[in-house]
């Protein structure tokens, strides 16, 4: 009996630390996502949504529209922010989120976060041409071993 209690205690206790994360990991993961320059891929992301239900609903009035946006900008990015939290703290501490944002606050940092938009658009552009010649050649090898 004292076997299965001290069994179940261990068991509780790893379950209830394995759920928690250190006091201010939202705000400084927060923080990273503003310095890195995600917090702003996530607002554009937002802001095409609504120009894409604006297109749709024309007969909405602009200021609804510029209102609406604003209360989604605060919210959403906030709502994801939580959402996220559990993601990050399986691979990162708060410490290594503090870490990344001493780097995005370097030069080299700051060029890094303002050059990942463009070098994402260009990686995907360079990423599809790749996947297509590797098809090419599979398709090839395929045809080679009568396949």
């Amino acid at each position: 009996m004292k076997t299965y209690f001290i069994s179940a205690l261990v068991c509780l206790m790893s379950v209830m630390s394995w759920g928690q994360v250190e006091e201010g990991y939202e705000d400084t993961l927060k923080k990273m996502f503003e310095v890195s320059g995600t917090e702003a891929a996530y607002q554009s992301t937002i802001k095409q949504m609504v120009g894409m239900y604006k297109s749709q609903k024309s007969d909405v009035p602009a200021d609804a529209w510029d209102s609406l946006e604003k209360e989604f900008l605060a919210m959403s990015l906030n709502d994801l922010t939580k959402m996220l939290v559990p993601v990050y703290s399986k691979h990162l501490t708060k410490n290594d989120l503090e870490k990344l944002i001493a780097f995005y606050q370097t030069e080299v940092g700051t060029k890094f976060a303002n050059s990942t938009p463009a070098i994402m658009q260009e990686s995907m552009q360079v990423g599809q041409q790749w996947g297509m010649e590797l098809g090419k050649r599979f398709n090839e090898k395929m045809s080679e071993q009568g396949y």
